[in-house]
């Protein structure tokens, strides 16, 4: 009745595989974990192919990368039962009842979303503080809080789904550079008047990253945020909220020449251990206003 997915990129899975293992084996209904590596370093599939002696776990590799939105739509396709849990590789569990959460839920035609946890204590490390610190203040939500607009911000790390709604909606693999996938498949449930229903199930993310990689990633994310928009006008997040409301005024060419001197002093308002996020989210406005103009000159270009 349930397949459990894990899209699989260098890291160690098996501690979250042995624990929702043992959850399975718990229920009274058929389930499968499949995890499907991305072409992870081969140390860390050395290390992960020990969960083919487990029952119940499909463990297999693929032999080229496809990406975020593609290993997803594999794993769907592979999948044998009709109601879909989708986790990201770099969760923990923080509940003993976590699978019976949802199965409680069954059966049902609307998405689950059970949201996303950061550990209470900061990381020892200084380097992946910032991750923490924007995790706890942006990403962890409770139900209540996300139900309120229930599409916006859509994350992948936790949600079920019925197979066949996955398979009409699908994610859409041209999108190759990291970040916003999960965004356009919220636009697409949005759009096919899917309901999301938001639940207080959450996996923590124990993936931090270095305050520079986590930063770099952003940036890609929020230049892969313009093409998506370009592509996609009724995408609606907070970035392209702020474009919007520049552009009506007349703003938006002045705000970029503003922003972007001002860099500088975002990135050194993201140090210490109350980090400013608002300054994070001006450093994100540069980027997109940035993006867009550079599209926009791509597209002038092209029809000249």
């Amino acid at each position: 009745m349930l397949s459990i997915l894990i899209p699989v990129y260098n890291f160690d899975v098996r501690p979250l595989v042995r624990e929702l293992n043992e959850q399975a084996g718990l229920l009274d209904v058929p389930c499968e974990i499949y995890c499907l590596d991305d072409a992870s370093a081969a140390a860390f599939k050395d290390m992960n192919r020990e969960l083919t002696q487990l029952p119940q776990v499909r463990y297999e590799e693929l032999s080229e990368n496809i990406g975020r939105a593609g290993i997803r739509n594999r794993l769907a396709e592979r999948a044998q039962y009709p109601y879909l849990i989708f986790m990201d590789c770099d969760s923990d569990l923080v509940s003993d009842d976590y699978l019976r959460s949802y199965l409680s839920l069954l059966p049902t035609k609307d998405v689950l979303c059970g949201g996303r946890v950061y550990r209470e204590a900061p990381p020892s490390d200084p380097d992946f503080y910032f991750h923490w610190w924007y995790g706890i203040n942006r990403e962890q939500r409770s139900a209540l809080e996300r139900a309120k607009d229930p599409h916006h911000g859509f994350m992948t790390n936790n949600f079920l789904i019925p197979k066949q709604i996955f398979k009409s909606i699908q994610f859409d693999e041209s999108i190759r550079q990291y970040g916003h996938e999960d965004t356009l498949f919220g636009l697409r449930l949005k759009e096919e008047q899917i309901d999301i229903i938001h639940l207080d199930n959450p996996l923590e993310h124990i993936g931090l990253e270095k305050k520079e990689d986590f930063l770099r990633k952003s940036k890609q994310a929020v230049d892969n945020l313009a093409v998506l928009f370009k592509r996609y006008p009724s995408l609606d997040t907070r970035l392209i909220r702020s474009w919007k409301k520049l552009d009506a005024v007349g703003l938006s060419a002045l705000s970029r020449s503003c922003l972007l001197l001002l860099r500088p002093l975002f990135s050194k308002m993201l140090s210490g251990k109350r980090p400013q996020l608002l300054f994070f989210d001006l450093l994100k406005l540069s980027y997109f206003l940035e993006a867009v103009k550079k599209l926009d000159q791509l597209s002038d270009r092209a029809s000249s």
